[in-house]
C-alpha cells in the first residue's frame, strides 16, 4: 500500500506495525522517534522500519513524504532492523520515486494481477534498498547505554501495551527504577516513558474505534483498562472527544490503512 498524505495523528503517535514501512522524504523536513530514539530527517532520506518497529513521524508544515506498507518478507535480503539512509545520488533518488510512484498508478487504475504488480515493486525497491546500504547510505549514529535501554522498552512497549502492566513493572523487567527508565527516554526522544505507552495504547484506540465494532467497552478492555468509563476518560484527555464521537467521526470520513 502506498500512502501520500495520511492522517497527522496516524504517524504522530508512537506505534509499530504488522506490515514493514518505507518512508521517502521528498520536500522538506521532520523528525523521527524509532524505537524511542529521535533523529532530524531531510529531503532525500529513506526510512526502513521492519514490522513490530515502534515508530513515530512528525513532518514539519510543507514536507512532503512517500509511505509504502507491505507485507514483511516480500523483499529480497531485507534489514531486520531499523535503517535510515541519506540517498545523495540523483539516480538512486529517482529510481525510489519512480517506483512508489508506478505503485500508486497500480492501485489508483485496478489493472488485472494487480496485486502480483504491487509486489514486484516491493521486491525491486528491496534491490534498491540493498545498493544503497552496500553503496555506504545508511547511516549508523553512535549508541548510548540510555539508547539501547530505550529500545529495549520500546520492543517492550509493542509487546505488552494490551496488558494493564504499569510502568513500573516494565521498568524491574529492565532491571532499572521507574525514574531511571523515564530519564533515559526523555534524553533519547524528549519524551518520558509513560508518554510512550500513552501513545500506543491510543494509536490502538483510535484505529479500534474507526470500524464500528467491536463495541466501545470490548476495546477497552482489550488494551487493558480496568472500566469503559476509566477508557472513557482516558480518550477525553488525549482527543478531546469521548470513544463514541471518535467513532461518529470515522463514520463520516473515508478511511485511510
Amino acid at each position: 500500500m502506498v500512502e501520500f498524505q495520511p492522517a497527522p495523528w496516524r504517524y504522530k503517535l508512537a506505534h509499530d506495525r504488522e506490515t514493514t514501512t518505507l518512508l521517502w522524504i521528498t520536500r522538506g523536513q521532520g523528525r523521527v522517534i524509532v524505537e524511542g530514539v529521535l533523529r532530524g530527517i531531510t529531503m532525500h532520506h529513506a526510512l526502513w522500519l521492519p514490522a513490530g518497529t515502534l515508530f513515530s513521524i512528525d513532518l514539519q508544515p510543507g514536507a512532503q513524504a512517500l509511505f509504502v506498507h507491505a507485507p514483511p518478507g516480500l523483499a529480497p535480503s531485507e534489514p531486520q532492523k531499523p535503517v535510515t539512509l541519506h540517498i545523495r545520488d540523483s539516480f538512486a533518488q529517482a529510481e525510489l520515486t519512480s517506483e512508489i510512484d508506478a505503485m500508486h498508478r497500480e492501485i489508483l487504475q485496478k489493472r488485472a494481477l494487480v496485486q502480483e504488480a504491487l509486489e514486484a515493486r516491493v521486491r525491486l525497491m528491496g534491490i534498491w534498498l540493498s545498493r544503497q546500504i552496500q553503496a555506504g547510505a545508511a547511516e549508523a549514529p553512535k549508541d548510548s547505554a540510555a539508547q539501547r535501554l530505550v529500545r529495549r522498552f520500546a520492543t517492550a512497549v509493542t509487546r505488552d501495551y494490551r496488558s494493564a502492566r504499569i510502568m513500573a513493572a516494565y521498568a524491574e523487567a529492565l532491571d532499572v527504577t521507574p525514574t531511571h527508565l523515564s530519564r533515559s527516554c526523555r534524553q533519547c526522544c524528549g519524551k518520558t516513558a509513560a508518554d510512550l505507552l500513552t501513545e500506543r495504547k491510543l494509536h490502538a484506540a483510535r484505529i479500534a474505534l474507526e470500524s464500528p465494532r467491536p463495541a466501545v467497552q470490548e476495546v477497552a478492555r482489550g488494551l487493558g483498562f480496568s472500566s469503559p468509563a476509566y477508557f472513557t476518560r482516558f480518550m477525553q484527555a488525549h482527543t478531546g472527544c469521548s470513544p463514541s464521537a471518535l467513532r461518529a467521526q470515522a463514520r463520516r470520513a473515508p478511511v485511510r490503512a
